[in-house]
């Protein structure tokens, strides 16, 4: 069936399209340090219209108003005027409508931009055309928002790399406000070095430009990536290879003393060192680098761990290794059950906190609702939770959080009247509970080194 024909369950590309990107792929191997010219060719129907199926039909609507379902009617002539605008250099980015998130515990929260669904499918569709070309770039280190790889998997490879070794000095870095204060002008010059193509660089300008729709007031940021706008992490991950990840792998890892690693997931990223001279000067090199590029390390979050195998040093009195957060997870030493050391993760207490604390906030919200609706909802929840942090030797923390949610489940039942805040005892709850069961912990993501 020709995928332009009908509606296919799974949106899966036709060989035409896997083919054009393929093909890029190829050349960008090819010629490591060459700007791809011929590019825009690849912009056509068939690559939107796989593009408007990765586009979540639940998402929030953008300025306009309109909806996955409405863009869905008449959905080839849309296409098609995309495709034009596009080409022609006509197509205007509309503003994002802005909105706030929480962001870890507190009252901090993180802005997210909420594209129209015209402009969500036409940089689908353009993210798909650099990607190929910058999967062949990307170092190792690099996992965030990338094919195939995922948190685990640098979780996994630094744990790695920290057990063989036996530790090392690990320096715990934070990225103050990363994706608002990208600099435009250097993010462009990158893009250059291997996108020579037009009208990929004029819609990337246009979506940098496009104005911010927040409480009704229209403004033009002049740093940071269109947030919310699947672009983002892409134009983020190219920011950051450059800035960090070839400077490190190609100038300063052949000047060190020892052996390192660096592992980053977008702005998220620890570096490993086996000497501590190497750790100490990388940790001075970095702020004057990042502040060259408009980015600011922050002083209190980034810190250098010492974080050696217990009982590896000569040293009397050897202090205990530290512990280091990363990816929601914290770092440490731990025996195995045949007794030898081996890194583990365990949750970190702040995402522990930031869980129970939402989930007390929605049972408040809902608790005169239906009581199979709220559980439910508390399961999947749950369910999400377990698996992302239901990782080998971390079952305690999953507990807690368990615990944490009967708790609050329990406390939010017993305010939905005056008479169960007497009535609905601890026995009733669990009474209640064998009839509307929560889900149990369960480890779901298996890398051991034991």
């Amino acid at each position: 069936m020709d995928p332009l024909q009908g509606n296919t369950s799974e949106p899966l590309p036709s060989d035409s399209v896997f083919t054009k990107l393929q093909r890029i792929a190829a050349l960008a191997e090819q010629m490591p340090q060459t700007a791809l010219r011929t590019l825009s060719h690849c912009l056509d129907r068939e690559l939107l219209w796989y593009a408007n199926r990765l586009v979540r039909p639940d998402a929030a609507v953008g300025v306009d108003g309109q909806t996955h379902e409405e863009f869905q009617e008449g959905l080839f002539e849309r296409l098609d005027q995309l495709v034009d605008e596009a080409h022609q250099g006509t197509y205007r980015a509309p503003p994002v409508r802005r909105t706030y998130i929480p962001k870890g515990t507190g009252n901090e929260t993180r802005p997210l931009g909420i594209p129209t669904v015209a402009d969500k499918v036409l940089q689908r569709a353009v993210v798909m055309i650099l990607e190929s070309i910058y999967e062949q770039d990307f170092h190792e280190g690099s996992h965030g928002y990338r094919k195939e790889r995922s948190a685990h998997q640098a979780l996994d490879t630094l744990r790695g790399w920290l057990h063989q070794k036996g530790g090392g000095f690990v320096l715990d870095v934070d990225v103050r406000k990363y994706f608002e204060t990208i600099d435009h002008g250097h993010l462009r010059e990158f893009l250059k070095r291997r996108v020579a193509d037009g009208v990929l660089l004029r819609l990337i300008g246009k979506w940098l430009k496009a104005g911010v729709l927040e409480e009704g007031a229209l403004s033009y940021p002049d740093e940071g990536t269109p947030q919310g706008g699947v672009i983002s992490p892409l134009l983020a991950n190219i920011y950051l290879h450059y800035v960090l990840d070839m400077w490190f792998e190609e100038e300063v890892k052949p000047t060190l003393k020892g052996e390192a690693i660096l592992i980053r997931f977008a702005d998220d990223f620890v570096l490993g060192f086996t000497h501590e001279c190497d750790a100490q000067r990388m940790y001075e090199l970095l702020g004057p680098r990042f502040s060259a590029y408009g980015l600011t390390i922050h002083p209190e979050k980034t810190r250098l761990v010492r974080f050696e195998r217990p009982g590896g040093g000569s040293s009397v009195g050897q202090k205990k290794p530290g512990t280091f957060d990363f990816l929601g997870f914290t770092l440490h030493w731990g025996r195995t059950r045949r007794g030898g050391w081996t890194v583990k993760t365990r949750t970190a207490s702040s995402r522990i906190r930031r869980t129970i604390t939402r989930i007390d906030d929605w049972c408040r919200r809902n608790r005169h609702g239906p009581v199979p609706e709220q559980r439910a909802t508390l399961n999947r929840k749950l369910h999400g939770h377990y698996n992302y942090f239901g990782r080998p030797g971390n079952y305690y923390s999953l507990s807690r959080v368990y615990r944490g949610v009967r708790r609050v489940w329990k406390k939010w039942l017993t305010r939905r009247s005056r008479a169960s805040r007497v009535s609905f005892t601890w026995t009733r709850f669990e009474q209640l509970e064998s009839r509307h069961p929560l889900a149990t912990p369960r480890i779901r993501v298996g890398v051991s080194f034991e």
